[in-house]
């Protein structure tokens, strides 16, 4: 074993010869850690950072042999008033969908009646007292306590400088005695007590710098039903007593939480202490930020009650949310093994998970053509034609589909242009324009308000093949996303930061019909990965659960969401829908570097002969490689220019240079 996951020192953190021969007594070997939530909203992907570290990393960390690893998934479920059957249900399936294996699933509830006995001890020892202290009154006994210190600091006498607060220090209930106590804890239990009107605390040190040692709170008293263990309890336990109990007695190793909670050590290691229980390791590592997203829960259950249509919503970062919006499992849990788990805190780039997603997606994201807003071409000198299309342009052997060409077909408005451009290669009066996988080159004769006019022509090489759909197309609801909030870090002004064009409805696209089959709403289930696209030329699209399709009838709607575009710096799609454009505030000037570095690092793990054929930046746009793997033909099959390959020359010998180098 090693110190990987070692950090501040405790003398209360020793465990006794007797309790450490006891504890590797009962897990024979077995390196165990947990994966606590509670359950008051929707896993996000803060949780998933979690989930990977407590399932994985941590002990790849520790050195760890796969056979000797075990973790619990607990439901820290202490406080009935915010959990529900429909969060603890959430958790398990978000927890499965990402593939993690639990040794075994329990509640902290479960262990309500031993959690009790614990605090009867604490009481029994004088180190729990029953208080009537008002909230108000705990916060200005508190602050007493930090006045005093401050005035120690100084060398200063804190009873001259500061006082008791008007009785509130040390606390005129913290001395009665056991026996009174007792009484006063079983009435709590009994239900004599309003709500808010007295709490049992644990009797720590009013003295010491760290407030999470000034008297926490160890029961409360709340009358709701709690939704695992049901009705008949008036008090129930605060996390800070729940949560290093359970950790000691589901036999936990490693207690694994996040920064915030680095100064609950010392409370965490007294409670264990006083109750002579065996103490886990703690390690705290950073929370994950990332970019135009906010991971609060306060925060996100507001998103959900004002802004968003539900925790599933393709904007939130909750796991229903990113499963909806089309990332798969294999992408958030290569994230999570890209980002790490740290004590250092720092802002994680948005491109980051968006080039995972473009990797988990290249290879599985079958390819069809899509327009987004439909412009009608009417086209002379051809007829109808049934076309062979392959399904992965980039493995051929995958599979193809049928896809009808009509002289009247429709193509994406961005396409178009009203008037003649040199460095515009689409529809435009005069232009020589390509038709994808048609095998014809077409000259626009004029582009007007009821569409685009062209006819065929067989001379001359056109410097774009353009995607299209028949008149055959299916029409279908495209919901383009962008970043939830304007700035990349949102503040405490976080409301006005929202984005209100963050989704742009396309209700006309069209799409080509052979995907008809595979997006029939049968299919459909939120709680797992729908089928996702490829809009060739446009980015990666998921079928919505929104979708009432029913293949067999020919009937319902279609609605695909966005996932991600073919790359990072691609450029934003002309919108016509019922926001203004993606939005998001655009890019900070260190983001686009902070991409590249992303894509260079997955990049890393390509062998150098399959660089252009395998990575997102290349995949898909050429039919045709060397002996070294460099392209020689376009997609179309044409050769390619000199000057074209030469530059991928260059491209190759800077892969083969970070190669070598990582070697």
């Amino acid at each position: 074993m090693t110190d990987a996951l070692a950090a501040r020192d405790l003398e209360w953190a020793l465990n006794t010869p007797e309790l450490e021969e006891e504890h590797k007594k009962i897990n024979a070997g077995i390196v165990r850690t947990r994966f606590p939530p509670e359950p008051n909203g929707y896993l996000h992907i803060g949780h998933a950072k979690s989930m990977n570290m407590n399932f994985s990393l941590a002990f790849k960390k520790l050195g760890v042999p796969a056979e000797s690893r075990r973790t619990v998934f607990r439901y820290d479920d202490t406080n009935p008033e915010a959990e529900s059957k429909e969060y603890i249900d959430s958790l398990k399936k978000d927890l499965d969908w990402l593939g993690w294996k639990p040794e075994k699933t329990t509640f902290s509830s479960d262990n309500f009646d031993f959690l009790e006995s614990c605090a009867e001890r604490l009481i029994k020892a004088g180190k729990a007292y029953v208080c009537f202290l008002a909230s108000s009154e705990v916060e200005a006994q508190r602050e007493c306590c930090k006045k005093r210190l401050n005035a120690i600091s100084k060398g200063l006498d804190p009873d001259k400088e500061v006082g008791d607060a008007g009785g509130l220090y040390p606390g005129r209930y913290r001395d009665t005695g056991v026996e009174e106590n007792l009484k006063l804890w079983n009435r709590m239990k009994k239900g004599f007590y309003k709500q808010g009107e007295c709490s049992l605390r644990m009797k720590m040190d009013l003295t010491s710098a760290n407030p999470n040692m000034h008297d926490l709170m160890a029961y409360r008293i709340k009358y709701s039903a709690h939704p695992h263990a049901g009705p008949g309890r008036c008090v129930y336990p605060s996390y800070d007593f729940t949560h290093c109990i359970c950790d000691s007695f589901e036999r936990i190793d490693y207690s694994i939480c996040t920064l915030e909670f680095e100064t609950r050590r010392e409370p965490y290691f007294w409670l264990l202490k006083e109750l002579d229980m065996y103490r886990p390791k703690v390690y705290e590592m950073s929370r994950l930020n990332i970019e135009y997203t906010v991971l609060s829960k306060r925060r996100l259950l507001k998103l959900v009650e004002k802004t968003v249509r539900g925790w599933d919503d393709p904007r939130m970062p909750t796991i229903s949310g990113l499963r909806r919006r089309g990332y798969t499992a294999e992408c958030l849990n290569a994230f999570c093994d890209d980002v790490g788990a740290t004590r250092n805190s720092n802002l994680v780039e948005v491109g980051r998970l968006q080039q995972h997603a473009r990797v988990a997606l290249a290879d599985k994201a079958r390819r069809c053509m899509g327009v987004l807003t439909p412009v009608k071409v009417v086209c002379k000198g051809v007829a109808k034609s049934m076309l062979k299309v392959p399904d992965y342009p980039q493995a051929p052997e995958m599979g193809e589909h049928d896809v009808e060409f009509t002289p009247t077909f429709y193509v994406d408005k961005r396409d178009v242009r009203a008037e003649a451009d040199s460095n515009f290669f689409g529809f435009a009066p005069g232009h020589l324009v390509g038709i994808k996988y048609a095998n014809i080159k077409v000259v626009v004769d004029s582009v007007g308000p009821d569409g685009v006019e062209c006819h065929v022509v067989e001379e001359g090489k056109p410097k774009s093949y353009v995607t299209w759909v028949g008149e055959g197309g299916l029409r279908c609801e495209v919901r383009e996303y962008g970043n939830l909030f304007t700035v990349p870090e949102p503040s405490s002004d976080w409301e006005s930061e929202v984005n209100p064009d963050s989704e742009v409805v396309f209700a006309q696209a069209m799409v080509d019909p052979s995907v008809s089959e595979l997006c029939d709403s049968k299919g459909l289930d939120k709680w797992t990965s729908n089928v996702s696209f490829q809009f060739e030329r446009i980015g990666y699209f998921v079928v919505d659960d929104d979708t009432t399709w029913v293949h067999g009838q020919g009937k319902g709607n279609i609605v695909f969401n966005s996932i991600v575009g073919l790359k990072e710096d691609k450029a934003k799609l002309a919108g016509e829908g019922k926001g203004k454009g993606k939005g998001g505030g655009g890019k900070s000037s260190g983001d686009a570097q902070r991409a590249k570095q992303a894509a260079a690092k997955a990049r890393l793990e390509i062998p150098l002969k399959e660089l252009f054929a395998k990575d997102p930046e290349w995949k898909g746009l050429y039919s045709k490689y060397d002996d070294d793997g460099i392209p020689t033909h376009d997609k179309e099959g044409e050769e390619l220019k000199k000057s074209q390959v030469k530059k991928l020359k260059k491209e190759y010998e800077k892969h083969k240079k970070a190669l070598d180098k990582k070697k």
